[in-house]
């Protein structure tokens, strides 16, 4: 098994596809550091200490993963880590310019740091934080999108 291995992410709020995500990396690297951007630039509902605990309450039966926040460049966080490997999912071909612009910057920034693209399950390809927000607003039933707690505390949140 490889090294450790950073799963960054605002997580605003955690998915399955998050999920199945973190379970991929956790078959291939020996650690999982999911680690939370406090990202104040993407307005998140969610503040980041809510969001570390919905995801490790949602990652709690799974070995060798750690969640923990961080605020900065995630290439400092994993030189601070120790870690040489980042991981970004991949749902649909819409998200890969923006993933591979990242990748290069992130590269650029330090060459030492590899971003590795993981894709998740086809029944989570089109799951994202903003749908799934957009669609509690609107009362739908999230129960095959999050955990039933997360999906409790994103519509009290939208209340």
């Amino acid at each position: 098994m490889c090294q450790a291995a950073i799963y960054p992410g605002t997580f605003d709020p955690v998915t399955y596809g998050h999920i199945d995500l973190i379970k991929r990396a956790q078959e291939i690297f020996s650690e999982v550091i999911v680690a939370v951007a406090a990202n104040p630039q993407k307005k998140p509902l969610f503040p980041v200490k809510e969001r570390v605990a919905m995801l490790k309450k949602a990652t709690a039966d799974l070995k060798g993963v750690e969640v923990v926040d961080f605020d900065g460049l995630v290439v400092d966080y994993a030189h601070k880590r120790k870690a040489k490997v980042l991981i970004r999912g991949l749902r649909m071909l819409s998200d890969f310019e923006y993933e591979f612009q990242m990748a290069l910057t992130n590269r650029k920034l330090s060459a030492d740091v590899e971003t590795i693209f993981l894709m998740p399950h086809e029944s989570y390809s089109y799951l994202s934080s903003k749908l799934l927000k957009e669609a509690a607003s609107l009362g739908a039933d999230l129960s095959s999108f999050v955990p039933d707690f997360v999906e409790k505390a994103l519509k009290e949140k939208l209340r």
